[in-house]
């Protein structure tokens, strides 16, 4: 997808759902030392830095403003080796598209060998129960592909990789020090807990429900504290509030789902300023 079809994204997306409360982006900013965020429109990329290596996950949409917001937090892309993908779609590796400004062009992508297929061309994503087909993503960075289970070494960060199909058939989820988990597209929070997310965007509503049930099992099995992280509503510690509501769905057209706390149009990001970037910290959802 080049960087017109990530700009008529941000125009159709936010004519469709503006006013319906559903996206929710961190600002820009940070969690606590380790976890800084850079918010582009609705969606937010992370960084995780340890022992002097920073860890990208996601790369946002194909977005003109990623380095001056990465500036804010006094982040230097070009010292971004290593980049952590938990899905294909636009609004996280649109800055690793061959028409963005190539920040990362040396970076290595560690993305799903399923979710791959999309990048190759063998699989189209597709969106609204099937009828709309997204552009193909383009990129030239060299991949790694992985497989569920999968745990990886960077430079002494431990990064646990964990399979969680439906919202695209190849989604992963990770564990990064087995104290925050980066989820990507899985979870949507709402203003009484974690929802299945958004259904209208997966490929496989069931499939998403069945993964989210493994996912929760699979975390209180391990009965440890967690930073939960979500691409587009923020984060939580509370295991429960995470997964509140996991075998509902997150369905943007209907008012039970509407989150009074979140903007009316989550494309518009004048609140995100340096300023609270440098001295705000990224406070989490606030349960009931």
């Amino acid at each position: 997808m080049a960087r017109k079809d990530s700009d008529h994204q941000k125009k159709s997306m936010s004519a469709l759902f503006r006013g319906k409360a559903i996206f929710k982006p961190l600002n820009t900013g940070r969690i606590d030392e380790r976890v800084a965020c850079v918010r582009e429109w609705v969606a937010n990329i992370f960084f995780y830095t340890k022992n002097g290596t920073t860890v990208m996950i996601d790369a946002g949409y194909n977005y003109a403003r990623l380095w001056e917001k990465m500036g804010w937090l006094d982040i230097d892309p070009a010292a971004i080796r290593h980049i952590l993908i938990t899905h294909q779609d636009t609004d996280h590796v649109g800055a690793l598209e061959t028409d963005s400004e190539q920040l990362f062009r040396g970076a290595m992508v560690y993305i799903g060998e399923i979710e791959n297929r999309y990048l190759t061309g063998k699989t189209r994503r597709k969106v609204f129960h099937g009828l709309y087909k997204l552009p193909m993503v383009k990129t030239n960075n060299r991949r790694e592909l992985l497989k569920d289970g999968q745990v990886l070494d960077i430079d002494g960060i431990r990064v646990e990789c964990l399979l969680v199909p439906g919202h695209t058939w190849g989604h992963m989820v990770y564990l990064v020090d087995d104290e925050y988990l980066f989820t990507g597209d899985t979870i949507w929070f709402g203003a009484d807990g974690g929802y299945s997310f958004i259904a209208t965007l997966a490929e496989d509503n069931k499939l998403s429900v069945k993964s989210l049930e493994q996912l929760e099992n699979n975390l209180r099995a391990r009965n440890r504290p967690l930073k939960i992280i979500t691409g587009h509503t923020g984060w939580t510690d509370d295991l429960d509030f995470a997964f509140a509501h996991r075998t509902e769905l997150c369905k943007p057209f209907t008012k039970k789902y509407v989150d009074p706390t979140a903007p009316y149009d989550g494309y518009e990001e004048g609140d995100d300023t340096e300023g609270s970037a440098r001295s705000v910290p990224l406070g989490k959802v606030k349960t009931k």
